[in-house]
C-alpha cells in the first residue's frame, strides 16, 4: 500500500483510542495501542521511503482532496515523500517507537498513563504532518500542533507549579517565533503567488538573478529564521527548552532528540533554494548558530541537574546544525540532525533510567558510583557520551567533523574556531556528567542506596538499540578522506539542496586532504584533552572542583545562573509588559473606555425601552389609535408621495 496518508493516520488513531478509551480499558490496552500505532507508521514509512527512492524523480505525491478554492487559487490536502521528508520520517517514527516502548516501563505507575500516551501519539501525528505536507499550510498545522502537544506534555505534571509555568513559557516563546513564520508565509504568497514548496523553490532558482539580495527575500528568510529560532531553541528564544525538563523524561527525549526542535532546521533545509538568495540571512543564521552553540555549552559545564546538562547540550548541538545551514552545508546540517537524534535520545532515556533508579532524584551531586548498580544504563550512556564528544569512530565524530570542515572551507575561520572550542567544551561537560553520576565516591543517601536497581527490559532494550545506532550511525557520512566507503549522505542528497552562496576555499586536492586530516585530528585531540580534564577533576573526590569554585566564584556563578538571561527577560520584557497591561490596558483602557462604552450601549437600550414601554400599556383603545394613525400615514405616503 502506497498511501502516504496512512503514516500520520496511525498515530492519530492511537491518540483517539487512548484518549477516549484508555482509562476504561486499562494500562495493558494503552501499552498495546500506543507503541503499535507508531510501529505501523514506521513500517509504512520504510515501505514508502524505498518506493520513493525507486522512482526516477525520487518523489511520491498524494493529493487527497481540494481543501481550499478561492477563484483561481486552489490548495489541496496533499502529502509528499522525497529525499528530505523520507529521511526525517525514518528517524521520527523509528526513534518515536523506541521512546514509546521505553515509556511503558517509565510511566507505568502514573495515574494519567492513558493521557500521556494519547498526547505522545498526537505529538507524533503533528510532527509527521509537518514533514509530509507539500505546502506551507499543512506544515503550519503541524508546526502549531507540535507546539500545542509540547505544552500538554511539558505540563503533564500540571499540579506542580514549575511544570505549569514551564509549559506556558514554551508555548509563549514559540508564539513569538510563530509570528515570524506566519508573516513570512504571507510575504511568500504575495511574492510568488503560491504556497507550494516545490513551486517556491523552482521560482527561486529560475529568478535567482533578479531575487538575490532583494529586500523582500531577505525579509522573508529572516522572518522564517525567527520562526526557526523559536521551535529550534536558538538565541534569543532558547530559554523555554531547559525549563521543558519539567516534563517526564521520555518527553524530553522525544522533543529534544528527533522531533520538535528539528522542525526549524527541516523548514530551512526544505527551502534551501530560497535561503541562499539572501547571503545576509545566511550570515545571520551562521553567527546565531555559532554563538548559541558556545553560549549554551558554557552554561552546561556547571549545571548539576542531569537533565539540565542534556537540555543545554541540545541547545548547543542545535547551534551546530544552524551553523552548518548558515554556511550552505545543508547536507552536513541534516546529517547531524540524524546522529544527534541517536545519541541524544539515548542520553535522555539513559538519564531517565538513572532518575528511575534514584527514585526521581536528578541532582548529580547526590549521585556517584552508580556504574556497579545500573551497569547497562552506564555502558549505554557512556557510548552516547563518546558519540556526542566526537570520539572516533562514533556517530557524532563524523557529523561534527563534517560541519567543522564545511565551515572552515567556506572561509569563516572565526566561526570554525567557535565551533572547534565548542567541541572541546562539549566533551568536558559530557564526561563531567558521566563521572559525577557513575564514578567517584558515592553521594547517594543510605535509604536510596539500598533500593538501587537496574531498569526493566522495556526501558533497557531501547537504550541498547540507540547505543548500537550511536556507534554505527555515523558510517552513513564517512568523509572522503578515509577512502573506505562513499559518503552516503552526500550521495543521497546529491543535487537536492541549493549550492552554497559562499565561495569554498580553492585549495589543491592534496592540500585539502591534508588540511581536513589536520582539522579532524585537532578536534579529536581537543576532545581527548577535555576528557582528561573532566577525569582529573571529577573521577574521584571533588576537592579540586571545590577549590576552582572558590577561586573563580564570579565566573562559576555566572555560568551556573545561566548568565541571568531569565532574570534579564523578567526585568526588561515581562515586568514592563505586566505594568503596561495592568496600569494602562486594564485600569485605563479596559475599565475607563471599553467598560463605559459597553455600559453606555446598555443605558441607551434601557432608556429606549423605557420610552417605548409607555405605548405598550395593554389598553386596546391605545393600540387601536396607534394602528389607525399608522395606517393613515401609510395611505398618505402611497397617495401623495
Amino acid at each position: 500500500m502506497l498511501q502516504i496518508w496512512l503514516i500520520p493516520a496511525f498515530p492519530l488513531i492511537g491518540a483517539i483510542l487512548n484518549g477516549f478509551f484508555g482509562k476504561r480499558f486499562g494500562k495493558r490496552f494503552v501499552s498495546f495501542v500506543g507503541p503499535l500505532a507508531i510501529a505501523f507508521a514506521f513500517l509504512q514509512s520504510v515501505i514508502l521511503f524505498f518506493a520513493s527512492q525507486a522512482t526516477e524523480e525520487k518523489v511520491i505525491q498524494e493529493a487527497l482532496y481540494t481543501w481550499i478554492q478561492i477563484g483561481s487559487f486552489e490548495l489541496s490536502l496533499s502529502f509528499q515523500i522525497d529525499q528530505l521528508s523520507g529521511y526525517f520520517l525514518l528517524f521520527i517514527t523509528g526513534i518515536g517507537f523506541l521512546i514509546h516502548i521505553y515509556s511503558i516501563g517509565y510511566m507505568y505507575e502514573e495515574k494519567g498513563f492513558y493521557r500521556f500516551f494519547s498526547y505522545l501519539n498526537l505529538f507524533i501525528f503533528f510532527m509527521l504532518l509537518l514533514v509530509l505536507g507539500d505546502h506551507f499550510l499543512i506544515l503550519f498545522i503541524g508546526w502549531e500542533g507540535v507546539g500545542l502537544c509540547s505544552y500538554l506534555l511539558i505540563g503533564y505534571y500540571f499540579e506542580k507549579n514549575t511544570a505549569a509555568e514551564a509549559s506556558k513559557k514554551a508555548f509563549l516563546f514559540n508564539r513569538v517565533g510563530d509570528f515570524g513564520f506566519i508573516s513570512a508565509v504571507l510575504l511568500i504568497f504575495y511574492q510568488f503567488g503560491t504556497l507550494s514548496f516545490s513551486e517556491v523553490n523552482a521560482m527561486a532558482m529560475e529568478n535567482s538573478e533578479q531575487l538575490v539580495n532583494s529586500p523582500i527575500i531577505t525579509a522573508i528568510t529572516l522572518l522564517l529564521f525567527l520562526g526557526a529560532t523559536g521551535k529550534s531553541a536558538q538565541i534569543p528564544l532558547y530559554v523555554w527548552l531547559p525549563d521543558a525538563m519539567e516534563g517526564p523524561t521520555p518527553v524530553s527525549a522525544l522533543i529534544h532528540a528527533a522531533t520538535m526542535v528539528t522542525s526549524g532546521l527541516y523548514m530551512i533545509a526544505r527551502l534551501s533554494h530560497l535561503f541562499v538568495l539572501s547571503p545576509t540571512t545566511m550570515t545571520v543564521i551562521a553567527y546565531t548558530g555559532a554563538f548559541t552553540a558556545i553560549f549554551a555549552a558554557t552554561i552546561a559545564i556547571t549545571q548539576t541537574d542531569i537533565k539540565k546538562v542534556l537540555a543545554y547540550s541540545t541547545v548547543s548541538q542545535l547551534g551546530y546544525m544552524f551553523l552548518a545551514m548558515g554556511v550552505g552545508a545543508f547536507g552536513a546540517g541534516v546529517f547531524h540532525v540524524l546522529t544527534h537524534a541517536f545519541f541524544k535520545a539515548l542520553l535522555f532515556l539513559g538519564s531517565g533510567s538513572v532518575i528511575h533508579a534514584m527514585h526521581h532524584e536528578q541532582d548529580m551531586m547526590k549521585m556517584g558510583d552508580l556504574k556497579g548498580h545500573i551497569p547497562i544504563t552506564y555502558r549505554t550512556m557512556f557510548i552516547g557520551t563518546l558519540a556526542i564528544a566526537g570520539i572516533p569512530f562514533f556517530a557524532g565524530f563524523f557529523s561534527k567533523d563534517e560541519i567543522l570542515w564545511k565551515v572552515f572551507s567556506s572561509g569563516h575561520i572565526g566561526l570554525w574556531l567557535i565551533g572547534f572550542i565548542t567541541a572541546g567544551v562539549t566533551s568536558f561537560y559530557m564526561f563531567r556528567m558521566i563521572y559525577l553520576t557513575f564514578h567517584g565516591e558515592s553521594r547517594v543517601d543510605q535509604h536510596t542506596k539500598q533500593q538501587l536497581h537496574e531498569s526493566g527490559n522495556t526501558m533497557l532494550i531501547p537504550l541498547v538499540v540507540l547505543a548500537f545506532l550511536s556507534i554505527f550511525g555515523g558510517l552513513l557520512g564517512v568523509p572522503h578522506v578515509f577512502h573506505i566507503i562513499p559518503n552516503g549522505i552526500e550521495i543521497y542528497f546529491y543535487d537536492f539542496f541549493a549550492q552554497s552562496p559562499f565561495t569554498f576555499m580553492d585549495i589543491h586536492k592534496t592540500q585539502t586532504i591534508i588540511m581536513e586530516w589536520v582539522l579532524m585530528g585537532s578536534s579529536v585531540v581537543l576532545a581527548l584533552i577535555a576528557w582528561y580534564f573532566a577525569h582529573s577533576l571529577y573521577s574521584k573526590d571533588l576537592s579540586k572542583v571545590t577549590e576552582l569554585k572558590e577561586k573563580y566564584t564570579t565566573v562559576y556563578h555566572l555560568s551556573y545562573q545561566k548568565y541571568y538571561v531569565d532574570e534579564i527577560y523578567n526585568s526588561v520584557v515581562i515586568q514592563p509588559w505586566k505594568w503596561i497591561s495592568t496600569t494602562i490596558l486594564w485600569k485605563v483602557f479596559d475599565i475607563k473606555i471599553i467598560d463605559k462604552v459597553v455600559l453606555l450601549t446598555g443605558k441607551i437600550t434601557e432608556s429606549t425601552g423605557g420610552t417605548l414601554r409607555v405605548f405598550q400599556n395593554g389598553i386596546i383603545q391605545s393600540y387601536a389609535i396607534i394602528f389607525t394613525f399608522g395606517t393613515t400615514l401609510l395611505l398618505g405616503y402611497f397617495i401623495f408621495w
